[in-house]
């Protein structure tokens, strides 16, 4: 969210420069996630990369709707937060090495992106029910709940391998080390939920019945 340099006379006012203060983060975001996309190495970047740029494009246009609220013409003002995670993010896109470690600072990149993209529509999700703009805040909410969902898949990247030295417990998953043999394709969200909630191996792969 942007710097303010003028005299914060009403909440209104505050609300409405920082709606275009996010009008113009997601448009430098929709310009950079094409660079992203070329430079990340895995299919399920790459789409998840694109997935991301088809979905900005509609929030945009969610804030367009928002604008029409209060009978604003959509207006962008220059976002410094979004702009200084775009250059960090472009040091990556432009780096030469490894391609899971640049694939990795790309997924960091993107996610910096995100946490501050959550923190910006759940504050102006909050402003606008103070100011009883419920139909913009259920717009806005839609946008954070979507923002939410992108970062969770963000923490969790698939690659596919050769072997992993234990071919007799295929099909076999590996996070952070820790090695499943014998996983079906319905046990694999369970695994990721454990892991986002703490459990780890120990909770991960509890059979369910027909199994």
């Amino acid at each position: 969210m942007s710097l303010f340099g003028k005299n914060l006379e009403n909440l209104r006012q505050l609300y409405l420069e920082e709606l275009k203060d996010l009008y113009d983060a997601e448009h430098q975001l929709l310009e950079a996630l094409p660079k992203m996309e070329e430079r990340a190495h895995t299919n399920e970047l790459k789409d998840g990369f694109a997935r991301h740029f088809e979905q900005t494009q509609r929030q945009i246009a969610r804030l367009e709707q928002v604008f029409q609220g209060p009978g604003e013409r959509a207006e962008r003002k220059t976002c410094k937060g979004m702009k200084g995670l775009i250059a960090e993010g472009d040091a990556f896109v432009s780096a030469s090495g490894d391609d899971e470690t640049v694939d990795a600072a790309l997924i960091g990149a993107a996610q910096r992106v995100e946490h501050y993209e959550i923190a910006a529509y759940g504050t102006l999700r909050t402003w606008a029910l103070t100011l009883g703009e419920e139909k913009q805040a259920k717009l806005l909410q839609q946008t954070l709940d979507e923002e939410g969902e992108t970062d969770k898949k963000l923490e969790f990247t698939v690659e596919a391998v050769r072997c992993v030295g234990c071919c007799g417990l295929a099909a076999v998953v590996v996070v952070d080390q820790e090695v499943h043999g014998a996983v079906s394709s319905g046990a694999v969200p369970r695994l990721i939920k454990a892991y986002r909630e703490g459990k780890g191996a120990a909770g991960a792969l509890v059979p369910e019945d027909g199994e």
